[in-house]
């Protein structure tokens, strides 16, 4: 009789085990449970392997202080209704967070989150959830703009060095930009990328290239070529893929990264990159929904927080000084001496910026409902995480337009 009690305990036993092996939604109660919606892989080296990074980082800085995470990864998620269907998937498998990681995202996250308020959802790069009146959903942005204005400036020192030593003429200093799309996201990258170019290369210019898309490989390829073509001697990007990197070498230009230190596809090219470091943020919130606290509805942080950052420079090609002059910029915006979008460093159609189309409190765009342009300069991301600055400012040509 004992040995069949025994077996009768163990066969419960393993039943106990398998049905929470196999059908329990919740994380225990010291792990937290968050799910990460990307719009490409990590094999893209560059915007999706952006957000591992940062995912992993977390992870590590977390463990060390007692908080375990459970990431349940949905890859190559496209903005369409599989985003909706892989929001529910992650709800549905009890994930306290989950994380969209593309701007288009967003639409379709808001479709899901009523059904699921105990649940947090969180858009990245995105401007409807903080101002929306559900609880559970948030936005996220950096400053990314404070260290596009280093990148340019490191991209502004080789070309003036090209000048000085007769390699090009100062009319000749033409940078080649390849961006997704005409959003304020964009525009804002390559407006703060050029006027730190423009810091320390007077004679600069730039042309824009559109690709009306986040990810397409092969069109930041044939954008980055072309631009080539048209005279750009050093190329920059704000799309997903590494393939501007690799055009540029291809073509005898110079570059300057998005998202990741692309010197390793890029040596002869790569000068340096910039990128936001997601582990500040996702580490923040994570830690606040494992003390039970709430998380922001709008967050956004920079260069002081160590939110954005700079990639590991490639000093077999920078310019003497670069390193001293990038400090000393990046010394002087942390401290507010240096206003990224100084309205006396740029002009808009030949006269300076005295006020600037805004956000109003339903997030929309109209002139001065929340008056951007104050203190002498334009105030990027602080009525919003998202960028707003959408001017198109003199010495940028765009070559195309892409909404």
């Amino acid at each position: 009789m004992k040995r069949m009690l025994a077996l009768l305990l163990c066969l419960a036993l393993a039943c106990a085990l398998f049905v929470g092996c196999s059908g329990n939604k919740k994380a225990s109660g010291d792990t937290i449970r968050v799910g990460l919606i990307c719009i490409g892989d990590e094999n893209d080296q560059g915007y999706t392997y952006n957000f591992i990074r940062g995912k992993d980082a977390a992870t590590k800085a977390l463990k060390a202080k007692g908080i375990n995470v459970e990431w349940i990864v949905k890859w190559n998620i496209g903005e369409s209704s599989d985003c909706e269907d892989a929001n529910i998937e992650l709800a549905e498998a009890g994930c306290q967070l989950v994380i969209n990681n593309s701007f288009g995202h967003e639409d379709y996250m808001l479709k899901v989150a009523p059904d699921y308020p105990d649940v947090q959802f969180v858009s990245c790069t995105n401007q409807q959830s903080w101002n929306d009146k559900l609880d559970n959903t948030h936005n996220a942005f950096a400053s990314i703009y404070e260290a596009r204005y280093l990148a340019g400036v490191v991209a502004g020192m080789k070309l003036q060095q090209m000048i000085d030593e007769g390699k090009i003429k100062a009319n000749e200093a033409v940078i080649g930009y390849v961006g997704a799309y005409s959003f304020a996201e964009v525009i804002s990258g390559f407006t703060s990328y050029y006027l730190g170019a423009r810091s320390v290369c007077p004679s600069v210019t730039m042309k824009v290239q559109f690709t009306g898309s986040w990810s397409d490989a092969a069109a930041e390829a044939t954008a980055a070529d072309a631009l080539c073509d048209a005279g750009c001697v050093l190329i920059s990007q704000h799309a997903d893929n590494s393939t501007p990197a690799t055009t540029a070498q291809k073509k005898g230009a110079y570059f300057t990264s998005y998202n990741n230190d692309m010197t390793e596809v890029a040596p002869d090219a790569c000068l340096v990159g910039c990128r936001i470091d997601w582990s500040i943020y996702f580490e923040e919130i994570i830690e606040a929904i494992a003390k039970g606290e709430t998380i922001p509805q709008d967050w956004c942080k920079g260069l002081a927080d160590g939110a954005v950052v700079l990639t590991p420079y490639n000093d077999a090609l920078l310019a003497p000084g670069t390193k001293e002059k990038v400090e000393e910029a990046k010394a002087k915006i942390i401290s507010g001496e240096l206003k990224v979008f100084d309205t006396t460093t740029f002009t808009v159609g030949g006269k300076e910026l005295t006020q600037a189309f805004a956000l109003d409190t339903d997030g929309d765009f109209v002139p001065d409902s929340v008056e951007a342009v104050y203190d002498g300069c334009y105030n990027e991301s602080t009525a919003q995480s998202a960028p707003y600055f959408a001017l198109a400012i003199d010495g940028i040509e765009w070559l195309n337009s892409a909404f």
